[in-house]
């Protein structure tokens, strides 16, 4: 076990509280290892009827996944801990989805990448006014994984594939108007939801709709009808040019913002939502992006992407291939394809 998780029970009502404020609560494989472990016991224990999945202090809820040792790996080890990382922690993000009992997610404060991969398996998932949600891996040559790709390609429209491609931040309103969180709470009636979640985990639907607001009018909604224009084909190119083709202000600044970003995670991306799209189980999903996973972490843009944007903050990551033509279908064939017998990814037994 590990203390950057806090794990406790409170009478029926178990509680994961993520504890590494300094890193934004971003997760290792110990926390990842630490999670699952609490909610495989919980699973077979009667007593326990519902999970709390909270961070335990700072601004953020959980900001992502650890990027140093990916990093590290995809320069010094071929990618091997890197691939270890992806398999168990996609293990708990299925984990969660497939879980038998309520598990509510407080996204207070930045919700991204595998705060993401742990947030939107949940039953319940509440923004606050600090919300803070993003899949920003576009600009680190990775992918929107650890179940983006069913989560995102749900989204009502193209709004997944916007967000996927952007890197876009939603607030709590936003988040909310798309389905991302199926509630919105004050922050400062957390401490009370939690207080009568424990007393009554059975009515934690109750408890949140009772405590719930109306939030801010959710700005992405006035862009709706762009986004599902402008971002409708699943080819990039077709994306860019319709993007150019619009004189409009909002037009220019995602055009922009997309011409900064690895053009192969974009093209993966399109490719992991059309296909996430269709599978009929989480499990294949999962399998789908540790294939990809396995393959990004050792190409040039996740390395180069880090550099420019985490470790040197040039912002200037040399892209390869540098455009979208650049990117084929054979290299996508290549990143989705099988992985050798007894590498693919399986779930928690």
């Amino acid at each position: 076990m590990t203390d950057e998780v806090n794990i406790h029970s409170h009478g029926n009502t178990g509680h994961l509280s993520l504890n590494r404020p300094k890193a934004l609560h971003a997760l290792t494989l110990d926390m990842c290892h630490a999670m699952s472990a609490a909610l495989t016991d919980w699973a077979g224990d009667d007593a326990i009827e519902a999970v709390i999945l909270d961070h335990a202090e700072g601004r953020g809820f959980c900001a992502g996944g650890d990027i140093t040792l990916l990093r590290h790996s995809a320069l010094n080890d071929g990618g091997e801990s890197g691939r270890a990382f992806f398999h168990d922690e996609y293990r708990l993000n299925h984990q969660i989805f497939e879980y038998g009992k309520p598990i509510v997610a407080f996204m207070d404060g930045i919700t991204m990448g595998g705060g993401v991969g742990i947030a939107l398996p949940c039953k319940f998932r509440v923004a606050t006014e600090n919300t803070r949600f993003a899949m920003p891996e576009s600009g680190i040559g990775l992918f929107p994984d650890v179940g983006g790709g069913w989560h995102l390609s749900r989204l009502h429209g193209r709004l997944g594939r916007f967000l996927a491609l952007t890197g876009a931040r939603l607030d709590g309103a936003e988040c909310l108007w798309a389905g991302i969180a199926t509630h919105y709470l004050p922050s400062d009636k957390l401490a009370e939801a939690k207080a009568r979640i424990i007393e009554h985990p059975g009515r934690i639907g109750g408890i949140l709709s009772e405590l719930s607001v109306t939030p801010p009018a959710a700005r992405i909604e006035k862009n709706a009808a762009l986004i599902e224009k402008h971002f409708a084909s699943d080819r990039l190119e077709d994306i860019l040019a319709s993007l150019a083709a619009d004189d409009g202000e909002w037009a220019a600044k995602e055009l922009a913002t997309l011409r900064t970003k690895s053009p192969q995670t974009c093209k993966v991306a399109l490719r992991q939502l059309a296909e996430s799209e269709k599978l009929d189980s989480f499990a294949d999903n999962m399998r789908m992006e540790y294939r990809i996973a396995s393959r990004v972490l050792t190409r040039p843009d996740f390395a180069e992407g880090v550099r420019a944007v985490i470790v040197d903050k040039t912002n200037d990551p040399q892209w390869d291939p540098a455009t979208p033509e650049g990117v084929s279908e054979d290299l996508l064939d290549k990143i989705f394809a099988p992985l050798p017998e007894g590498e693919e990814w399986t779930p928690l037994t």
